[in-house]
């Protein structure tokens, strides 16, 4: 199985100005449609909180991150996360656990969380099976494709958690939940893996890090060791005021010893190191030669920024920052269209958009939540280039857009 959903990029400078159209000006409401759209779009809802799956759970609340793969049938396989807290009541009807379920310390599963699958017609776009994979985590945010599946990662440092887990694309059932320790136990968001099985991880703090997991061998992916960036010659770098769009800095790697700890003490020890601050490290993706990722509440308004780093040139570039929330809103979950488009979704204050920055750093909006003020999460890209899955979280919806995506990013 391949996956596909998390995208690549290839832009320059980003978020410099807003073309002509104001925020939502340029978006059309259709009647009992969730989102405002684009011209040259269309939505599907494909699944909804609380519908019986196949296997007769039903779909859990707060679908976050979700990455694409694509089956040997030629579906879409959407691996799915829930970032549920804490709770003794399961995803099984009537509030049980399954046996595979997550139990922190060999105890009783404590968490509401997990990952579900959801196969989809491409043609159609409508369910052709749908089940849970990964019980009894907890607040499953973001994570990541890799070739062995989805990797989900919990946003929390609860007694127990903290970890990254493996949920198989191809799993129609529930799989046994183990933690990928060698990632470390932090407040994970999101992993990029690279071609080299290296994995980048972002860390949703105000005082932060990036990590990179280095395998030992590449048959055996979880086996290495957990290291931080650092930019070179300058300790406790601070990216979310040292740096102007398109300013790089050289960079390299310390080792942080183990990461899988009791206390939340990764980033501190880092920081003692030498690491360098990421403000809420968010959404990554790997492309080209390395990777890029968002810090959510970086930048001298502290509204968001986008970074690329290219380990083999052992650089680290600013590629922009939202100088205007007007234009550009806490970044979060990222992909890439095939013709250069960055698309974003926001988790900031108010209205939440889908916005897209064309190569050129102009901004245009393809999407507004109609239904309330709750995120988008989970951008996918599809690989017929006309698809983007997404997730509205508090409104408990997976839906599909579809139409001129490229057409849509021309105003």
């Amino acid at each position: 199985m391949r996956g596909l959903g998390m995208g690549s990029l290839g832009v320059g400078a980003l978020f410099v100005r807003r073309t002509g159209w104001g925020s939502a000006s340029r978006l059309v409401a259709r009647a009992a449609s969730p989102v405002d759209l684009a011209p040259g779009l269309e939505v599907r809802v494909i699944e909804r909180v609380g519908e019986s799956m196949d296997d007769g759970v039903p779909v859990p609340g707060l679908p976050d991150g979700m990455g694409l793969f694509e089956n040997s049938d030629g579906h879409w396989v959407l691996m799915r996360n829930h970032e549920l807290p804490a709770s003794k009541r399961g995803p099984l009807p009537g509030g049980g656990f399954p046996p595979e379920a997550y139990r922190p310390g060999g105890g009783a599963p404590d968490s509401a969380g997990g990952v579900t699958r959801l196969v989809v017609d491409p043609k159609t776009l409508t369910r052709v099976r749908s089940n849970g994979v990964l019980a009894g985590t907890q607040r499953n945010c973001s994570g990541g494709v890799s070739p062995w599946g989805w990797l989900s990662c919990e946003e929390t440092v609860a007694e127990g958690h903290g970890y990254v887990f493996l949920a198989p694309a191809d799993a129609e059932s529930w799989v046994p939940a183990r933690p990928i320790r060698g990632y470390g136990r932090f407040h994970h968001e999101a992993v990029a893996v690279g071609p080299d099985h290296v994995a980048y991880l972002t860390e949703d703090r105000k005082d932060g890090c990036l990590y990179r997991f280095v395998p030992e061998r590449p048959e055996r992916p979880f086996e290495g060791r957990l290291q931080a960036l650092r930019v070179t010659g300058e300790p406790r770098f601070d990216t979310a005021n040292g740096l102007e769009p398109q300013q790089s800095v050289s960079i390299d790697w310390i080792d942080v010893g183990d990461g899988d700890r009791v206390r939340d003490d990764l980033r501190y020890e880092a920081a003692e190191r030498g690491a360098a601050r990421i403000c809420r490290g968010e959404g990554i993706v790997w492309h080209g030669d390395g990777v890029f990722f968002t810090a959510t509440t970086g930048g001298p308004r502290g509204r968001g920024q986008v970074f690329r780093l290219r380990p083999e040139a052992g650089l680290l570039t600013l590629v922009g920052q939202s100088e205007d929330p007007s234009v550009l809103d806490c970044p979060d979950n990222l992909t890439v269209t095939p013709w250069g488009d960055v698309i974003v979704a926001e988790d900031g204050w108010g209205e939440q958009f889908i916005r897209g920055i064309r190569p050129d750093g102009t901004v245009y909006d393809l999407a507004r939540n109609a239904t309330s003020t709750g995120e988008f999460a989970g951008i996918c890209l599809a690989p017929d280039s006309r698809t983007l899955f997404v997730n509205l979280q508090k409104d408990g919806l997976t839906v599909a857009i579809r139409g001129d995506l490229k057409g849509a990013s021309r105003g």
